[in-house]
């Protein structure tokens, strides 16, 4: 499983074995992976992501970089 933060936009997270559940325990339909969970707070399909980040201005924190100073 891979987890991406896509600059400005959604949580990407790649893999066959994801699952999105809610605090209850049940699991939310996926339709289309890799998963886009929202990050900007105004989608209206949260948990997943409908590019809404786009239209509303969602800027991201500035990315870290690694302790060694290399591309993560």
């Amino acid at each position: 499983m891979i987890i991406r933060l896509r600059k400005n936009g959604p949580i990407v997270v790649d893999g066959d074995d994801v699952q999105v559940v809610d605090w209850n325990g049940s699991a939310y339909r996926i339709a289309r992976r890799p998963v886009a969970l929202c990050r900007c707070g105004a989608s209206s399909t949260k948990p997943f992501c409908d590019g809404t980040h786009r239209t509303v201005g969602f800027v991201a924190p500035p990315a870290t970089e690694p302790p060694d100073g290399s591309t993560p």
